[in-house]
Formats: structure tokens, C-alpha cells, sequence
């Protein structure tokens, strides 16, 4: 009997050191992979973080594996980054609230309400200038 709950303890433990160098998010989200930036999952950080508090080196090596993987990250929550994210349409013209409307329900294939939001215009001179005030607006707090 002893021996049989000797072997349970010793696999058991086996079972769990190899859970957590493989990493939580791995394990858990493995659709998540290849994943860049976005908002941390506090589930998988939580989790990791347990590793990390009773199994330091695990701990460490399954938060390296989540960042490297990217599935510690929340899935579609990524800001805006990149000329991929970013979609121009050149309008050759001022609009007003309602043709911008039209125009952006045209490009999304869906109606858009614009009615509550807030709006403000701004003409850029070349493609760049677009892209560089984009990210002055996403990284403004």
C-alpha cells in the first residue's frame, strides 16, 4: 500500500511539474499562439503567477514560454499597429458627417451609426503623416 501511494505521489508531482514548464496559456489556449501584443489574460497570469509563488523555476520558464507563444495574451485585443490594421480611402473631397457615414458603411459591408460619435476631421498630406498621427493618437493616454 505504501508503495502504491508513493508511486501516485511521485507521478502526480511529475504530472505537475510538467504542466507548469510547458506553461498554462500553452496548455489552456493553444489557439492563442503566434499572438504579438494585446491585453495580458489575468486567468493565465494568475496561474503562472501560482507556478511562479511554490515552483520558482517553473513559474519563471512558463511566463517565458506564455510571452514567447503569445498566448498569455487575451485573443483580438491587440491595439492598432501596422499599415495591415489601417484601412484609406481617399474621399477627393470634404464630408460631412452623413456622406463619412455612408463611406465607412460601404467599406465594412455594415451599417455604421455615427450619429453618437465624436468626430473630427483632420487632412494629412501624404500616407506617412496619416500613419505617424494614428499612433500619436494610440499612444496618447
Amino acid at each position: 500500500m505504501n508503495l502504491l501511494k508513493s508511486k501516485t505521489v511521485k507521478a502526480a508531482a511529475l504530472i505537475a511539474a510538467t504542466l507548469h514548464l510547458s506553461a498554462c496559456g500553452t496548455i489552456l489556449y493553444p489557439e492563442r499562439k503566434g499572438q504579438v501584443s494585446g491585453q495580458i489574460d489575468a486567468g493565465v497570469a494568475a496561474l503562472n503567477g501560482i507556478g511562479l509563488l511554490f515552483f520558482l523555476v517553473p513559474g519563471v520558464i512558463a511566463f517565458a514560454v506564455d510571452f514567447s507563444n503569445g498566448t498569455i495574451y487575451l485573443p483580438n485585443s491587440a491595439a492598432a499597429s501596422g499599415e495591415d490594421d489601417v484601412r484609406i480611402v481617399h474621399a477627393g473631397k470634404d464630408l460631412t458627417a452623413d456622406q463619412l457615414q455612408e463611406l465607412i458603411s460601404a467599406e465594412v459591408g455594415q451599417p455604421v451609426d455615427l450619429s453618437q460619435a465624436q468626430i473630427r476631421s483632420e487632412k494629412a498630406a501624404t500616407q506617412a503623416a496619416i500613419h505617424m498621427r494614428l499612433n500619436e493618437l494610440t499612444v496618447a493616454p
